[in-house]
């Protein structure tokens, strides 16, 4: 059984970053004993949430998208962002949020949403695991208009070196050489593009603003968003004026500025797409969208 927190507003994700660097600055940061790592049950949540109609076409513009009368999946997940951050910077949440790897995102994107429609979101985390290289999880939002669920995410991160039990040893199997698609475009992402992200959908992470921020977070160079690569994808792949299911998953960062090479094919229902380093061949995010 969750236990339910009210907010009586979105909370700002300059506010709660500031706050996860003030907790690491004290040290207040997970213990090693496994029995410390277990997520708080709760859920977070917030109502009465409007769009802002200017931030919304500035990113439809961001993303080369058409500018209309419909949230773009990765809008949505925009607005639901902070709240789910919000579970991830409380006291009892077991794994430090900065530096925090982000994998995948699968989405039920279940009918368009108006601008104008009054939504709540609810975020809560759950199936803590292991991973080859620390532990994962999984941070579920819901987005609902009234009593209905119009969407649904679930993003999985993963702290790399915390350990739910001994560290495994011995090495990893490894993985099968990438061979990239036939390419169908290139997206050219100047060094601006992490603040470009930030300056409309608020995601001020230092580690996607300039090389200093990003290198004072262990990052040689800022690296784009994950979900400003998802949104550029959908862009081009999902559907208007209808319900969609989509996945992304992300291998390597993509380091600002950055030449991405991309791949979208088409099977019955689906739209796969892909994107790699158009210099180096190193695949950098995959995924889908299907049609419902």
């Amino acid at each position: 059984m969750r236990e339910s927190l009210e907010l009586t507003e979105v909370p700002s994700l300059g506010s709660l970053y500031a706050k996860a660097l003030a907790m690491q600055a004290k040290g207040l940061l997970p213990g090693s004993k496994p029995a410390l790592l277990v997520l708080p049950p709760v859920e977070h949540r917030v109502a009465g949430l409007r769009v802002d109609r200017d931030h919304l076409v500035a990113y439809q513009r961001l993303m080369g998208d058409t500018v209309r009368e419909e949230l773009p999946s990765v809008f949505v997940h925009g607005l639901a962002f902070p709240v789910a951050m919000s579970v991830m910077v409380r006291g009892d949440f077991p794994l430090p949020l900065l530096g925090m790897v982000h994998l995948t995102n699968s989405v039920e994107h279940l009918r368009p949403v108006s601008p104008v429609a009054e939504l709540s979101v609810l975020a809560y985390p759950t199936g803590l695991r292991e991973h080859r290289a620390g532990t994962q999880l999984d941070l579920v939002a819901e987005v609902r208009e009234g009593s209905e669920l119009v969407w649904r995410g679930v993003s999985t991160y993963l702290a790399r070196g915390v350990w739910l039990g001994p560290k495994p040893e011995g090495e990893h199997a490894p993985r099968d050489p990438f061979v990239p698609p036939m390419r169908t475009g290139s997206w050219v992402l100047p060094a601006d593009t992490g603040r470009a992200y930030a300056a409309v959908m608020g995601d001020y992470n230092p580690i996607h603003l300039s090389a200093p921020t990003a290198k004072a977070l262990g990052m040689k160079r800022a690296i784009a968003h994950g979900m400003y690569l998802a949104g550029r994808a959908l862009a081009g792949a999902a559907p208007h004026g209808a319900g969609y299911s989509w996945t992304i998953e992300f291998s390597t960062p993509v380091f600002l500025p950055s030449t991405v090479d991309v791949a979208f094919g088409d099977e019955e229902r689906t739209t796969m797409f892909s994107g790699w380093g158009a210099r180096s061949g190193k695949p950098h995010f995959s995924g889908s969208v299907t049609r419902t």
